[in-house]
């Protein structure tokens, strides 16, 4: 398998400080299949940290791992210095949150949050007073005699997190805690929890396969692939300066070009990206501006998305190019128009990045169907 790329490595934390959470050289077979393939990483304390990619690329796995739900085949997990590699879940400072919510239904909520210290044996009063605290965390003071039922989705999903809450983790762990909302309250819900996140200043790893999530919500995020990282950085370094063909296709979308056509335009035959809001369409029979890359080509689809259309354009020299324009004056029927027509596409050389093509997309994780 090819090397995956990597732009940011493990660096140092500040002076006295150790990662939350250490991966070192971690794999995972089920049986033949190698579901996590050799990842290393480092979570910093009180960071929101995503682990995106593709149904079966190993983010779950990964998940699970730090969880204590599996255990490694090779390599060691490391939180707060403690390797805990082989120690069952209830032996680990971590809690997760999962998509079902898992709530009693025939718990009010408070009893639902509360649960867990009532195993641990914490008195009454204690309960009562942490309960309050994590339902006023989450937002929910005055739903403590409801019942899930009672409740929408996004206020289950916040009973779930103060449930974790309470018992007050070193790290949470969120296993697409999201996913069973509709668009709308999913997007509110990324936003809220990004702010609770901020307010309890836990480790936050959060585990989605929605690219728009990780970069709304993400102090970094890893990238996973076949078992593998292909990079680690902020939402910014990862869709502005994407390492490998993959990543540029993946986090939003991206083109890419190479061999003749990549030298045609840039006189370089190495793969480079360029994002479809960074070009421009201009009249084929526009001045080249010598100071950008320019091409010509032919409008083959047109997609009318409303705040912006998308255009697919064939290029003369092959291959093709995405470009998205905003439609700050035009209709719908104005973007059609162009369909068929030619044109010339020009953007800023700076916006050109170099990618690796490693040619390793797919997914392998028999542990991770849907996710």
């Amino acid at each position: 398998m090819a090397e995956a790329v990597r732009v940011d490595e493990p660096g140092p934390h500040p002076a006295g400080a150790q990662p939350a959470i250490r991966l070192e050289d971690v794999v995972k077979r089920f049986g033949d299949v190698v579901a996590v393939d050799g990842v290393t990483l480092d979570v910093r304390a009180g960071e929101f940290f995503s682990l995106l990619g593709p149904s079966g690329s190993g983010k779950t796995t990964c998940l699970r791992m730090i969880a204590g739900f599996e255990q490694p085949s090779e390599g060691r997990i490391v939180l707060d210095g403690r390797d805990v590699s082989g120690l069952p879940p209830y032996e680990r400072d971590v809690n997760t949150v999962f998509q079902d919510y898992a709530l009693f239904p025939h718990m009010t909520v408070g009893e639902n949050v509360g649960y867990g210290l009532m195993v641990r044996r914490v008195s009454k009063a204690e309960r009562k007073r942490r309960v309050g605290e994590a339902l006023e965390m989450v937002r929910l003071e005055g739903f403590v005699g409801r019942k899930p039922a009672q409740l929408s989705g996004g206020q289950r999903q916040r009973v779930a997190l103060a449930r974790s809450l309470v018992m007050r983790p070193s790290v949470l762990l969120l296993d697409e805690p999201l996913g069973a909302l509709d668009l709308k309250l999913r997007q509110a819900m990324q936003i809220e929890l990004k702010e609770i996140q901020g307010d309890v200043g836990l480790t936050f790893v959060y585990v989605t396969h929605d690219q728009e999530e990780a970069l709304t919500m993400s102090d970094r995020l890893a990238v996973f692939n076949r078992g593998r990282i292909e990079q680690i950085g902020s939402p910014a370094e990862v869709y502005e300066r994407p390492a490998t063909s993959f990543v540029a296709g993946f986090i939003g979308v991206s083109n890419v070009l190479e061999g003749e056509a990549a030298r045609e335009i840039t006189g370089d035959p190495h793969p480079f990206t360029i994002r479809p809001e960074k070009i421009a369409i201009v009249g084929p029979d526009a001045t080249p501006d010598e100071s950008r890359c320019t091409v010509t080509g032919r409008v083959r689809e047109v997609v009318y998305l409303g705040a912006v259309t998308r255009y697919v354009v064939e290029l003369d020299v092959g291959g093709e190019l995405v470009v998205m324009q905003q439609n700050l004056a035009t209709s719908s029927m104005e973007a059609l128009r162009v369909r068929g027509k030619p044109v010339r596409l020009q953007w800023h050389r700076s916006n050109n990045r170099p990618v690796e093509t490693a040619g390793n997309e797919g997914s392998t994780d028999p542990e991770e169907g849907g996710v």
